[in-house]
């Protein structure tokens, strides 16, 4: 305690906060990359207009919440008030659509990564490129915009991504994080940059070419990790600590996507390596030691922090509706009169579902709150089905859930490890899914038919990240790469806990998958309700 007592009065800590879809979470750091204080904020994203969206007051309100509650943490922990910092940086939710004009006013409402609504676009834009371009990128978002005739395409200055827009308010600096600039257009991971001729033939597009901007003067400029993003200014400062207490002149990193902070967070940045996180939505990010041979619309194509490409899986759905179900129970626990504790109810519903049957005894659920690419289905409708003959039980439920948030995951990495035989050597789960100990593990190596690593440090998750490619940027040694500096000052000597998938496991799941394949004409039918 006296060591980060010192390093916070001296101002040598490092700060990461990130925007996830139900928390906003920041993490100070030491010199060890070691958390030394945390504060955080829940959110909850809106559905207003047809649209997913967060207000501007409810960014700015939530980012002062946390903020204040990390420096209460700090004075509470140390006696120390946060004044100065070493490093800091800002990750969030990639993709989505923040327009702004010249004034920096924002256009329309922001538009977040869980719409499925550019669906003609994206289309569009993957026959352009000849690219696989998902419908929640940014790129996509603007098109649609174009096609439909919105008139605030013509006022547009500037588009940006969550993390970019607060990292602009903080320092006036129009930048992205390679890996966070990678869910807004394509990148050229040889040249660090925007496909070049990918940002041509946009430009080239008929109702592209009657707009008084050219792309390249709208989108953000990319940086890779270790590169400086700018300091932050007296008006920053105000911004994030209106107090007062905040010194100006702190360095930031370049802004990052939750994908990117992920794959830090879990030492997932090297060839070979991957890693799954899975609470709100679930995706997966193997990097590539080579390009894949096909374009599929089931897998983008982003890069790391550093630049590498990464090849990803990405489902709008995962955890929400399990969450629901098991809400259920605890509403169950309050009508016989019990207070009830979450932690419990989820570690014994978790645990008994792992006795249920392997392939869930003829049940079958959807978890789709949202619309989910995927499979097709551009609105959510959660969805349970069983067989008249089926083995309807409390396990064989909870199993059906727990498999049921992976199963558009697994569709999309059938294609990954299967079709394209991308090779992984063990994949670092991360996220809520994992809160009981080697259950949502277990179902994961089952779905993946892989090694499934939790490291301990995975549950610091995207904050923590964010904090380590901050204090890359100020501690890197020149030539030292990302990858050698996780492996060799961040995880050395962490080990994380492996499970095998087990074969009994991975058939059962399979045999599952043909049930819900099945019945997924059944979910698009009750999209229409």
């Amino acid at each position: 305690m006296g060591d980060a007592k010192q390093l916070i009065a001296s101002g040598k800590a490092v700060l990461g906060i990130e925007f996830g879809s139900t928390r906003i979470k920041a993490v100070l750091v030491d010199g060890e990359h070691r958390p030394i204080a945390a504060g955080a904020h829940d959110w909850e994203n809106r559905y207003e207009d047809g649209l997913w969206t967060y207000r501007l007051s409810d960014i700015r309100e939530g980012l002062l919440d946390c903020y204040r509650k990390l420096a209460e943490d700090v004075e509470e922990r140390y006696g120390e008030k946060l004044t100065n910092l070493s490093a800091m940086g800002f990750s969030g939710m990639m993709h989505g659509y923040m327009a702004f004009d010249k004034k920096g006013e924002l256009l329309v409402p922001f538009r977040t990564w869980r719409n499925t609504v550019t669906g003609e676009a994206a289309k569009k834009l993957g026959e352009a490129f000849h690219f696989n371009i998902p419908q929640r990128w940014s790129i996509a978002h603007l098109y649609q915009a174009v096609l439909n005739g919105e008139p605030h395409v013509e006022r547009i200055s500037y588009i940006t991504t969550l993390a970019g827009y607060i990292h602009w308010k903080l320092t006036g600096e129009k930048v992205l994080g390679i890996g966070e600039a990678s869910g807004m257009f394509p990148i050229d991971s040889a040249n660090g940059d925007y496909d070049r001729k990918m940002m041509e033939a946009f430009d080239a597009l008929p109702e592209i070419q009657k707009m008084p901007w050219k792309l390249s003067d709208i989108l953000p400029k990319v940086l890779t990790a270790g590169e400086s993003a700018g300091q932050i200014t007296p008006e920053g400062a105000a911004f994030l600590d209106p107090d007062g207490r905040l010194s100006s002149g702190i360095p930031l990193a370049p802004p990052e996507g939750d994908a990117g902070t992920g794959m830090v967070a879990t030492n997932s940045v090297a060839v070979r390596t991957g890693n799954v996180s899975a609470g709100t939505s679930v995706f997966a990010m193997v990097v590539l030691k080579e390009p894949l041979m096909q374009v599929h619309e089931e897998l983008d194509m982003v890069t790391t922090p550093a630049g590498d490409a990464v090849a990803m899986v990405h489902c709008n759905n995962c955890t929400s509706d399990l969450n629901a179900w098991v809400g259920l129970f605890a509403e169950f626990e309050r009508l016989c009169g019990r207070e009830p504790d979450m932690d419990d109810i989820y570690g014994k519903l978790y645990n008994h579902a792992l006795t249920g049957d392997k392939d869930c005894g003829g049940l079958v659920a959807f978890n789709m709150l949202s619309g989910e690419p995927v499979i097709g289905l551009n609105e959510g409708r959660p969805l349970f089905v069983r067989k008249p003959d089926a083995k309807m039980n409390l396990a064989n439920f909870m199993r059906t859930h727990l498999y049921a948030s992976l199963a558009t995951l697994k569709i999309g990495c059938d294609i990954l490890f299967k079709e394209e035989h991308v090779k992984v050597d063990t994949l670092y789960g991360h996220g809520g899914l994992f809160k009981t100990k080697g259950v949502g593990q277990r179902i994961l190596a089952a779905a993946m038919d892989a090694p499934v690593a939790v490291m301990e440090t995975a549950g610091e998750g995207g904050p923590w990240g964010m904090a380590i490619l901050a204090a890359y940027m100020v501690n890197r040694e020149k030539g030292e790469n990302l990858a050698d500096y996780l492996n060799n000052r961040v995880f050395a000597g962490a080990a994380g806990e492996v499970m095998e998938q087990d074969e009994a496991d991975v058939k059962g799941f399979d045999a599952y998958m043909k049930d819900y394949r099945a019945a997924i004409a059944a979910e698009l039918a009750a999209a229409k309700i």
